[in-house]
C-alpha cells in the first residue's frame, strides 16, 4: 500500500496551487488574444487559416513541451541540490511518463517533492508559456508560411528550445541567473525568443504581396477588423496580470520572492504593471493619433508592459511608468528599422523584441547590484542573494537567447527552402488561404476583382494534387 503524505494536500498548498493555476491558465487568454489580433490584422480572405494554423501550431507547441521541455527546465534544480545524474533524475521525474507528472500529490514524498501540487501546476504553466510562444512565432508569419514548415517549427520550440532558454535564463538556480542574469515574467524565453525566431522567419518568408511596395495585381495587407484587434489587446492585458503572480516564489510565513528570488510583493507587483501598461497606452495613442494608425493605440500597452517585463519585481511604480513610456517609442523605431530592412514583420519584432531587449538592459544600469539568485536552504554558488544584476550579464542573457532561437530558426528556414516547402506561392496568395485550404471563399476588399480572376486562372497556380481548380464562388473542383 502506498504511503500517503498529507501535508502535500494542507491548506497553504491547496492556496498555493490555485494562485499559480490561475496564472497557468490565464496565459491562453494571451493566445486567445493573439488570435482575435491577427484575424483583425489579416487579409479577409486569409482569416480562417490563420486561426486553424495558430490552434494547430499551438497544440504541437505545448504538447512537445509536455514530452521533455519540463524536465529540462527542472535540471537546473537537480544539479544545485547535486542530484548523482542530473539530466537523468529530472527526466525520469518530469518527462510525459516520468514518476512525479504521473502521481497524486499525496503519494509524493515532500523530502524529494516539496509542494507537490504547485511543482505539477508548474508543469502546466510551461505548457502554456510555449503555447504562447507559438502563438506569437506564428503572429510573424500569418497569410505566408506554409502549415508543414509552422507545425515543424513548433514541435522543435516546444520540445527543447524555448524549455533550454528557460533553464538557461528563467529561475532561481538557472546558469545564467546565478552570474547575475535577471527576468521575471519571462522576457527571455517568451518575448526575445520569440521576437528572434519571428524576425529571422519574417526574413527568409519575404514580405506580403503588397506590403512593402505596390503589387502590380492591387493586393494590399488591408486589415478585416480592427474591433478585433482591440478586444485580442484586451484578453491580454486582463491575462497579464495573473501571469505576473505566477512568476513568483510565495512561501507563506516569509514573503514573496520574484522568479530569480529577489524579495518582492504582490501588491507591488501589480502596481508596477499597470504603471507599465497605462504609461504604454497613453504614449501608443499619441503616436497613433501623429500617425493616424489605431494599431498603436491598441498595441501601446502591450509594448509597455514588455519593456518591463524584467523591472515588475524589483522596481518601483515611478521606474515602471518611465518604462512602460518608453515602450512604444521604442517598438515605433524598431517597425521602422525592419522596415528598412525590406522585412515585413510589423507585429511581434516590434512588440517583443525591440522593448524586451531594452527594458532587459536598463534594467541591469537601474538595479545595477541588486542580489539575485539562489534558493533557501542552500551554500555558496547557490545561497540566496549571492549574485548581482549587471548591465554586462543582461546583453549576456540576450545575446545568448538570441543565438538559442536564431541560429536553429535559420536552419530549419533553409531546410524547407530547399524543398520550397517554406511560403505559400504568389497565386495561392491572390486566391487566399481560406479557399485554398477550406473551400471558403470570402471577398474583402484588399484586391480587385480582375487580380482574382487572373489568378484562378493562371495555370500555374499550385493546387495540390487531386484538385483540378478552383472556382470564385464555387470553391474546389476535384479531379
Amino acid at each position: 500500500m502506498l504511503k500517503i503524505f498529507h501535508e502535500q494536500v494542507s491548506t497553504n498548498e491547496i492556496l498555493l496551487t490555485f494562485i499559480y493555476l490561475v496564472g497557468a491558465v490565464s496565459v491562453l487568454l494571451v493566445v486567445l488574444g493573439l488570435g482575435f489580433i491577427d484575424s483583425g490584422l489579416a487579409r479577409a480572405r486569409n482569416v480562417l487559416d490563420t486561426w486553424v494554423q495558430k490552434m494547430t501550431a499551438v497544440m504541437i507547441g505545448g504538447a512537445s513541451t509536455l514530452l521533455f521541455g519540463y524536465a529540462l527546465w527542472d535540471l537546473q534544480f537537480e544539479q544545485a541540490f547535486q542530484a548523482p545524474n542530473p539530466l537523468s533524475a529530472a527526466l525520469k521525474a518530469w518527462w510525459v511518463g516520468g514518476s512525479a507528472i504521473s502521481s497524486p500529490s499525496v503519494y509524493l514524498d515532500p523530502e524529494h517533492f516539496p509542494g507537490a501540487d504547485v511543482l505539477q501546476v508548474f508543469v502546466v504553466f510551461f505548457i502554456t508559456f510555449s503555447m504562447a510562444t507559438m502563438a506569437l512565432i506564428h503572429s510573424s508569419a500569418i497569410e505566408r508560411i506554409k502549415s508543414k514548415a509552422l507545425y515543424t517549427m513548433a514541435f522543435f520550440v516546444g520540445l527543447v528550445l524555448s524549455p533550454l532558454v528557460g533553464y538557461l535564463c528563467w529561475g532561481p538556480l538557472s546558469p545564467l541567473t546565478n552570474r547575475g542574469v535577471h527576468d521575471f515574467e519571462g522576457c527571455f524565453p517568451l518575448y526575445i525568443f520569440a521576437g528572434t525566431w519571428s524576425l529571422v522567419l519574417a526574413w527568409r518568408l519575404g514580405p506580403r504581396r503588397g506590403a512593402l511596395a505596390r503589387d502590380p495585381e492591387g493586393i494590399q495587407p488591408t486589415p478585416s477588423n480592427h474591433g478585433l484587434v482591440a478586444a485580442g489587446v484586451l484578453f491580454i492585458l486582463f491575462a497579464l496580470p495573473f501571469i505576473a503572480l505566477g512568476s513568483t516564489f510565495i512561501v507563506p510565513g516569509d514573503g514573496v520572492y520574484g522568479i530569480s528570488l529577489t524579495r518582492t510583493g504582490l501588491g507591488l507587483i501589480l502596481i508596477n504593471l499597470f504603471s507599465a501598461l497605462m504609461a504604454g497606452g497613453i504614449a501608443g495613442a499619441l503616436i497613433g493619433y501623429r500617425l493616424r494608425d489605431p494599431r498603436w493605440v491598441f498595441l501601446g500597452p502591450i509594448a509597455g508592459t514588455v519593456m518591463g517585463s524584467t523591472l515588475f519585481d524589483i522596481g518601483t511604480p515611478l521606474e515602471s511608468l518611465l518604462f512602460g513610456a518608453a515602450g512604444p517609442f521604442v517598438a515605433l523605431a524598431t517597425a521602422k528599422l525592419v522596415h528598412r530592412l525590406g522585412i515585413d514583420e510589423p507585429k511581434v519584432v516590434p512588440l517583443a523584441l525591440g522593448p524586451g531587449i531594452v527594458g532587459a538592459v536598463l534594467v541591469g544600469f537601474t538595479h545595477w547590484g541588486t542580489a539575485t539568485g539562489g534558493f533557501p536552504g542552500l551554500t555558496g554558488e547557490y545561497a540566496v542573494g549571492h549574485a548581482q544584476i549587471t548591465p554586462w550579464w543582461q546583453l549576456a542573457g540576450v545575446i545568448t537567447t538570441m543565438a538559442v532561437s536564431g541560429i536553429p530558426a535559420f536552419l530549419l528556414c533553409l531546410v524547407f527552402e530547399k524543398f520550397r516547402a517554406l511560403r505559400i506561392s504568389r497565386d495561392v496568395e491572390v486566391v487566399g488561404l481560406d479557399m485554398f485550404h477550406w473551400n471558403i471563399s470570402c471577398h474583402g476588399n484588399d484586391i480587385e476583382p480582375t487580380s482574382i480572376r487572373e489568378g484562378l486562372g493562371n495555370p500555374a497556380f499550385d493546387a495540390p494534387a487531386g484538385l483540378s481548380s478552383i472556382q470564385p464562388g464555387k470553391g474546389v473542383r476535384a479531379t
